[in-house]
């Protein structure tokens, strides 16, 4: 199996060395990483050229937002399986791909996701949110369930087949990607019930009670645009989830 991580960046430079750290220190012999820079100005793309032949392929360019070059990133990935892996993430190990690389052989799924803790900015020693999954259900979506993007690795096929990320969602893109894979489509999953990535917090979809009700609606229309109906509690729930996450 051949894993493919994409990692998308815009004037990351205080974190990508972090995060590419932890993709080249992965003890799976199999990786093609791919990064895509939207045009940094900070000194990002420098950081990224100094690791040479370390990273399969790098375009520095213009987009039209975070989704559009994971998109871009898709199009280049050549590996059997995609993970995502954002400029202020990182692995918790050296051994997480080659444990999706087993979890998904042996079960034969399409996706795979695990745990997720998001760290304070500063010290990533302090753990902000932790973000338990748990196994998927038939209708975990209908109860305000998703799991955590960065942990989330699928298959190309599935990309070609059921579409890539939709630029039309706002911050939902990841969530109608996952709501269409695995409830719409029915893709096989399979959980690593172990934190898989860890996150700086900084999100820009619930820092305010604005952005959260941009969020809420966009979610909304994840479900609208697949031509699915959630139930009345769906949506509210979704963000009443992620209480428990700070306890």
């Amino acid at each position: 199996m051949k894993i493919s991580i994409i990692t998308v960046v815009y004037n990351g430079a205080a974190t990508i060395r972090h995060c590419i750290e932890s993709v080249l220190s992965q003890n799976f012999d199999s990786i093609e990483y791919i990064v895509v820079d939207g045009n940094s100005t900070d000194g990002t793309k420098d950081i990224v050229l100094s690791y040479g032949s370390k990273i399969d392929k790098f375009i520095s360019e213009p987009d039209k937002g975070i989704y559009d070059a994971m998109n871009k990133g898709i199009k280049l990935a050549t590996g059997d399986v995609i993970g995502i892996l954002n400029a202020d993430d990182f692995y918790t190990n050296t051994t997480v791909i080659s444990e999706v690389a087993r979890a998904m052989e042996q079960s034969g799924a399409d996706g795979c996701y695990g745990d997720l803790n998001y760290v304070d900015g500063q010290n990533e020693a302090v753990i902000k949110r932790n973000w338990v999954s748990g196994q998927y259900r038939p209708n975990s979506f209908l109860m305000g369930w998703m799991p955590p993007h960065p942990t989330f690795f699928v298959r190309k096929k599935c990309y070609e087949q059921y579409g890539a990320f939709r630029l039309d969602m706002g911050s939902a893109a990841d969530y109608e990607i996952m709501l269409r894979l695995i409830f719409k489509f029915g893709i096989k999953l399979t959980y690593i019930p172990k934190v898989l990535v860890k996150m700086r917090t900084g999100g820009v979809s619930n820092n305010t009670l604005k952005n959260r009700l941009k969020a809420n609606n966009n979610d909304r229309k994840a479900w609208l645009v697949n031509d699915i109906k959630p139930r009345f509690f769906t949506l509210w729930l979704k963000p009443v989830r992620k209480i428990v996450q700070f306890l």
